[in-house]
């Protein structure tokens, strides 16, 4: 999946692809027509950079309630030829989440919708997922026939219908067509059932890896042979080297971290860091100058794991470096720093937001960090990441910090983050929202009321509404 386009923070399909309260509150004033299109633009090519960890379908799903808008459109994506040739999952699955909620409002066409797709669309275990949650018995036993019929009764069907079976998200469908009054149904069911479970056992009896009775030089070859796979196993390689290795095997650690292969090196750094040795910092700080990007990348890593009180003095003195053991360095006195480094932190901020932008990685620590030592005058920065960022978990920590350190928001930001898509977020706002703004308190209602609400949201607004305003 291509990264998507996201507009300017100034528009209204731009707050709609961030999931800003505001983009709801602009929805809301702008021409229907307009809204729809904004909002039938974000359902149908997913704004998020993260899709599996950002929320947007609630958010989404309540805008379609509040401007009654029509599922035409996300119908017609739903069931493009498309659907045969991207086979991703990232394509339908917004639509079928926000499909979903609008079932649990009762949109009835909503419910039709995510019956149909379960039934002929390519992505059908997403939907059969959000129905396993809102469907009653008889519209999920109807689709037991058409399920079943994807997979052929040969040996290769067979085997991917257990897989499927042992795998499903939501076992409610399953365990329904397991006890099905139609005997070819619930046959196949229970076999394929039998077969995952049997499978499962299998490769529990099957570990790969270190085992017991491995050598230190063992755990190297092992770490190495993942990078040769394409893949990165020195984290679990520096837990094996914990169980492995005794006193005696500290200098062949120490010089694996010194000049080893990248698989050695990389595990060595992560042990020796994860164990406070006195030699870690002057290795990371080799490894960053000599090693490859994968070594760097985890001495970086290791050393921001550290938490000793040496590591934070060194990171005092590496902060102003200007790669990336310098950036590592911001965001470990952001996290474990006092107030004697707020000036350090604040320059780090500033600098990453500078030279990578309001979505780079490193912001989050270093927003979260500013929040935590009460830094003001980082405000109008924290500000500008707010507004900017597309990702609505950075959003999120950017109003956190602000609730620390800017007087303003309880009556700005704070405001519009009740409609944020982000449930932390709108438990944020209800905690923090001025009540004084007549907005605020007919949301608190609406959010107190809502059943798809969060229960963590729930008792936030349910603290700042007594008992002379009922939640009605």
């Amino acid at each position: 999946m291509f990264d998507p386009v996201i507009a300017p923070s100034g528009t209204l399909l731009g707050l709609l692809q961030r999931g800003r309260g505001d983009g709801t509150l602009h929805a809301l004033t702008a021409p229907r027509p307009e809204a729809l299109a904004a909002l039938n633009h974000c359902v149908l090519r997913d704004p998020r950079h993260d899709w599996q960890v950002e929320n947007r379908s609630l958010y989404y799903a309540r805008l379609y309630l509040d401007l009654n808008g029509e599922l035409d459109a996300v119908e017609a994506h739903l069931f493009d030829a498309e659907d045969v040739l991207d086979t991703d999952e990232s394509r339908t699955g917004l639509a079928l989440a926000v499909l979903g909620h609008l079932a649990s409002y009762g949109r009835r066409d909503a419910l039709e919708l995510l019956r149909r797709y379960a039934a002929h669309g390519t992505n059908w275990a997403w939907a059969l997922d959000e129905l396993a949650l809102r469907d009653d018995d008889a519209g999920l036993r109807a689709l037991a026939a058409p399920v079943l019929a994807r997979f052929p009764t040969d040996p290769e069907g067979d085997a991917e219908l257990a897989a499927t079976v042992r795998d499903a998200f939501e076992p409610r469908p399953w365990r329904l067509w397991a006890e099905d009054p139609r005997e070819s149904v619930a046959t196949r069911v229970r076999a394929a059932h039998e077969a995952g479970c049997f499978d499962r056992w299998q490769r529990q009896m099957r570990p790969a890896g270190p085992r017991p009775g491995w050598s230190v030089q063992a755990v190297f070859e092992w770490a190495q042979q993942g990078i040769d796979r394409g893949a990165a196993l020195h984290v679990p390689a520096a837990r094996c080297l914990s169980a492995v290795a005794g006193p005696e095997d500290r200098a062949e650690i120490v010089q694996a971290a010194k000049d080893g292969g990248d698989g050695a090196r990389c595990t060595a750094l992560r042990y020796l860091a994860d164990g406070n040795d006195p030699d870690a910092l002057d290795l990371i700080e080799g490894a960053v100058a000599t090693g490859s990007t994968l070594v760097v990348d985890a001495a970086v890593d290791a050393f921001e794991r550290m938490r000793s009180v040496a590591a934070v003095d060194r990171a005092r003195g590496w902060a102003r470096r200007p790669d990336a053991l310098g950036a590592a360095a911001g965001r470990v006195l952001a996290c474990r720093g006092g107030a004697q480094d707020r000036d350090l932190v604040l320059a780090a901020l500033r600098e990453a937001v500078r030279g990578e932008g309001p979505d780079a990685p490193t912001l989050w620590t270093l927003v979260d960090g500013t929040g935590r030592l009460g830094i003001a005058c980082a405000a109008p920065v924290l500000r500008h990441v707010y507004r900017e960022t597309a990702s609505s978990h950075l959003r999120g920590r950017a109003a956190r910090a602000l609730a620390a350190t800017d007087p303003s928001f309880a009556t700005g930001f704070a405001v519009e983050c009740l409609w944020d898509c982000e449930e932390t977020t709108r438990e944020l706002a209800a905690r923090h929202a001025e009540t004084g703004d007549t907005r605020v308190v007919e949301r608190l209602r609406r959010l107190a009321a809502d059943p798809a609400e969060e229960a963590e949201v729930q008792t936030a607004v349910r603290s700042r509404i007594g008992p002379e305003e009922p939640a009605v």
